[in-house]
């Protein structure tokens, strides 16, 4: 089911870690923004923009994880656009090995044999530095930035005054950092925040990639949670944070773990560069 967030703006979340998928509509069609993340709601969003007399015409993934990667033959052959490291790192991914460890990694969620992977990770790079998502509908601009995943990025619909984050402002994940892929992925996600609280402060809406839509204020305080959040973690501290204490969100227990993998791999990276 689609929820109007603003005008001509839609969400859909999903069962799967609340995952939200973005609908802007344009002149001619609509603009789809990480679409996933099973099968039937692929279908279902498809089948709701079919209600609204609205086509696809673009995509954009915010970053090249494989929930922000999935498609369905439904939404037709569109440009699916992502910034040029986003496209890059989903090339990366393409190879049958690459598809089978993903779904290696979804054993036991339940939705392993239910995402859809023919059309996966088909996503064409904007040109380094783009400014802006080509289509013709409201502007959408690009806040590209080093923190969660390769070529990341955020989009700010001015006009709409709808931040859409990606990975990063959520309510019930913690920030989760790259140690793999940056060399301070601290210093990273800490200018990842203050280019979102720049560019969006003031938006009436705020659309994570997983968790609940914020309103107004939802940005400055979700980025104030984050960044206190990330300079514990960079500090040795013990982040006083809700979302991985005990009393988290019922079903995001599991956050806490996520939690002390970061700080293993700090401890690791900590013990190579000594």
């Amino acid at each position: 089911m689609l929820t109007e967030v603003a005008d001509g703006v839609f969400v859909h979340e999903a069962e799967f870690v609340q995952s939200n998928s973005v609908i802007v509509r344009g002149r001619d069609g609509a603009l789809l923004i990480d679409p996933g993340i099973t099968r039937a709601e692929l279908s279902s969003i498809a089948s709701d923009l079919d209600d609204l007399g609205l086509r696809v015409v673009a995509a954009f993934s915010t970053h090249p994880h494989w929930d922000h990667l999935l498609w369905d033959a439904r939404f037709g052959d569109v440009p699916r656009y992502g910034t040029a490291g986003c496209a890059a790192s989903a090339r990366t991914q393409l190879a049958p090995e690459a598809k089978a460890e993903i779904i290696a990694h979804l054993d036991g969620t339940g939705i392993e044999d239910d995402v859809p992977m023919e059309l996966f990770g088909l996503v064409s790079g904007l040109p380094e530095g783009a400014a802006e998502v080509p289509w013709d509908g409201p502007r959408v601009r690009i806040i590209e930035h080093a923190a969660h995943a390769p070529g990341h990025a955020a989009l700010w619909i001015e006009d709409r005054s709808v931040l859409v984050a990606g990975d990063m402002l959520s309510d019930v994940l913690v920030p989760m950092l790259d140690f793999d892929g940056t060399a301070d992925p601290f210093a990273d996600h800490l200018t990842a925040l203050g280019l979102l609280e720049e560019a969006a402060a003031d938006a009436a809406v705020l659309v994570p990639g997983h968790g609940s839509v914020g309103g107004p204020g939802a940005v400055p305080a979700r980025v104030a949670h984050d960044r206190a959040y990330v300079e514990a973690l960079r500090d040795g501290r013990s982040p006083d944070d809700a979302r991985i204490g005990p009393d988290a969100r019922a079903g995001w227990e599991w956050v806490a773990d996520v939690h002390a993998g970061q700080v293993a791999a700090l401890s690791r990276r900590r013990e190579v560069s000594d």
